[in-house]
């Protein structure tokens, strides 16, 4: 075999070689290397807060008496996991298209309502974000997802400026129209003036008549959760 012809084959083997990693190690590639990360898990930590934290003193139950409202800061949105080739990819999907208002007295939240514009929600797909647009989540129907309080969250004290207060939330939550009861935890910290608040819903698309899309080399898991980051100021 000549020097020219062994060359030739060597690149011939090294092509199949590379189509074959491609193939099997696409998805993986993708996942690692393409794919933008994604969203951290909605969480207040210590470094991200733009809250004035003071000395950490306590605050006056009548301070936090009255209607809070979001604001600028705040977003929402989904966190799923696909399935690509056997291959799990989770995805996040963020709006700040958020609104709504929380309700205090007496160291009790009886009120809170938020809304999230779901046609906003975009991902690194702009034909994932088509799907769960106009098929899965049917805007045109239904523009908005909501979250509804329906059970008064009571502190036992007054919380420190810029302290982490974990609080259990029992709700409505709707989305495509259909609406369905949800227990989550929520974290809250505030100065007094603003508050911040983050935490996951946990869901199952199927329970709000959403259908996962599966077209064979990609699936979408049942499973997935809500997600926010609010900011609220009282007014």
């Amino acid at each position: 075999m000549s020097k020219r012809t062994k060359i030739a084959v060597a690149v011939a083997v090294g092509i199949v070689a590379i189509g074959a990693l491609v193939v099997t190690a696409g998805p993986a590639v993708y996942r690692d290397f393409l794919a933008p990360p994604p969203a951290e898990t909605p969480l207040l930590t210590a470094d991200d807060s733009t809250l004035s934290m003071g000395n950490g003193a306590p605050l006056e139950a009548a301070a936090l008496d009255g209607t809070w409202t979001l604001s600028a800061g705040s977003v929402a949105g989904y966190r799923v996991d696909e399935v690509l080739n056997g291959t799990d990819v989770t995805v996040t999907g963020r709006t700040s298209e958020v609104e709504g208002t929380l309700t205090i007295s007496e160291l009790t939240l009886t009120e809170a309502e938020f809304t999230v514009d779901v046609g906003s929600i975009s991902t690194d797909s702009p034909q994932r974000d088509s799907y769960f647009r106009d098929t899965a989540l049917r805007t045109a129907e239904h523009p908005t997802a909501t979250f509804r309080l329906t059970e008064p969250v009571v502190a036992p004290t007054p919380p420190r400026v810029g302290e982490t207060v974990e609080q259990q939330l029992v709700g409505e939550l709707s989305i495509a129209g259909v609406t369905q009861p949800v227990t989550f935890t929520a974290q809250v910290r505030t100065d007094g003036t603003t508050a911040e608040i983050a935490g996951q819903i946990p869901i199952t698309f199927s329970d709000f008549g959403v259908q996962a899309p599966s077209l064979g080399f990609v699936s979408v898991e049942n499973d997935g959760f809500v997600e926010f980051e609010l900011v609220a100021r009282r007014g």
